[in-house]
């Protein structure tokens, strides 16, 4: 069966992709444990894609536990060249309104207690990150989201926290000064991952309250976040939908080549055991055969 090339990863309230054909679940083993949950396979309007719940099913996994090095791996080893995040988030601006969708084009990271390479043991890479999302991918989702009649956003900061806490008003205040547009717990490390596994990456934040910082606004709730990702998700179906199309058949983004220029390590000091467990991200730049 065809290899899926693109991949859905399910932020809070979204745990399975209705409309798929086709669907299979796979339970993928990788050198950094299990991912979030099986791996859904199938068939949107004729293009394989394949789907992950970030948190699990139910929920079960915390914003600092989820395992993210497992699920890129994963879905690196499945064939996945582009991924498109779906993540709850906050509004730290005025106009950016609850039910609206942001395509964010820039991170700031607040986290403090997450593994965030999988350059590690041996090998050191440092790709470049000045641009976190690929922008062709990020181009494809806004225009599907507009073309779904949905409020949309193009471009904007997203500041991810560790949590699970939501934040204090002083924070919310300080990033609204930073002039960030949204906040929420789990678009880092997935980004640096991504970028790391010359994987296309875009994000489609889905707003679901005003944080803390807004005066004559419900603070942020787990209740009012579940209330408002459910009139979301038709919307958030609804673009997947459309955006499997819209998707280009070749990658002439730098995603796609990220660590061409990135792995610093001299090839004959890398553990063949690091190389081994690292082939599906750097075998055609480096590879036992090669260096040993």
């Amino acid at each position: 069966m065809t290899e899926p090339k693109l991949a859905f990863i399910g932020g809070s309230g979204l745990y399975d992709m209705k409309g798929l054909t086709d669907r299979e679940e796979l339970d993928v083993e990788t050198p950094f444990g299990a991912p979030s949950d099986s791996i859904v396979t199938g068939t949107v309007n004729g293009t394989r894609v394949a789907f992950l719940p970030r948190h699990g099913r139910g929920h079960r996994i915390s914003p600092t536990e989820i395992p993210v090095r497992a699920n890129l791996y994963a879905l690196k080893s499945l064939g996945v060249e582009r991924i498109i995040s779906v993540s709850a988030v906050g509004s730290l601006r005025e106009e950016l309104k609850p039910l609206d969708l942001v395509v964010p084009d820039q991170l700031i990271d607040r986290t403090r207690s997450r593994v965030n390479t999988f350059f590690d043991d041996g090998i050191v890479a440092h790709v470049g990150f000045a641009d976190p999302f690929c922008p062709v991918l990020s181009e494809v989702l806004a225009q599907s989201a507009e073309t779904q009649g949905v409020t949309t956003h193009r471009g904007g900061t997203y500041v991810v926290m560790e949590g699970p806490q939501f934040s204090t008003r002083a924070e919310s205040e300080l990033y609204r000064s930073w002039g960030a547009g949204v906040i929420g717990m789990t678009g880092l490390p997935e980004a640096k991952l991504a970028r790391e596994a010359e994987i296309c990456y875009a994000t489609m934040a889905l707003v679901t309250d005003y944080d803390c910082w807004h005066e004559t606004e419900d603070s942020v709730s787990v209740e009012l976040i579940v209330e408002n990702l459910t009139k979301n998700a038709e919307a958030a179906q609804r673009v997947i939908a459309d955006l499997v199309n819209r998707v280009p058949a070749t990658r002439e983004c730098g995603c796609a080549s990220a660590l061409r220029d990135a792995i610093i390590t001299r090839p004959e000091l890398v553990p063949g055991e690091t190389l081994e467990r690292l082939s599906p991200l750097i075998e055609k730049y480096l590879s036992i055969k090669e260096v040993s």
